[in-house]
């Protein structure tokens, strides 16, 4: 999504804890993005997948959304150690970070 004549960019201030931004920044430094523009694109693809899952009405919507999702992930898992450190915090706060 660009921005055009009838939409504005405006900034938008996210409150994470210290740990979450240092995962972040390492996220997106691995990727070669800033901060910024990766926590934009990783909201428009959960944004996308959203829209994508209440469209699923078909076994080819099925495999049209996992293949969406596969390539989001670049054909990688995400990092197991980010899984167990989310699952844990989940554990202890009774709620998930993600």
């Amino acid at each position: 999504m660009t921005a055009n004549a009838h939409n504005s960019i405006v900034r938008v201030q996210v409150l994470v804890e210290e740990t979450e931004r240092e995962a972040f920044r390492r996220m997106a430094e691995q990727e070669g993005k800033s901060l910024s523009g990766w926590l934009r694109e990783s909201a428009l693809e959960r944004l996308e997948a959203a829209k994508a899952a209440a469209r699923i009405s078909s076994a080819a919507d099925l495999r049209r959304f996992f293949k969406a999702c596969s390539l989001r992930e670049k054909g990688r898992e995400p990092d197991w150690q980010e899984h167990l450190k989310a699952m844990e915090a989940s554990r202890e706060t009774g709620r998930s970070h993600t």
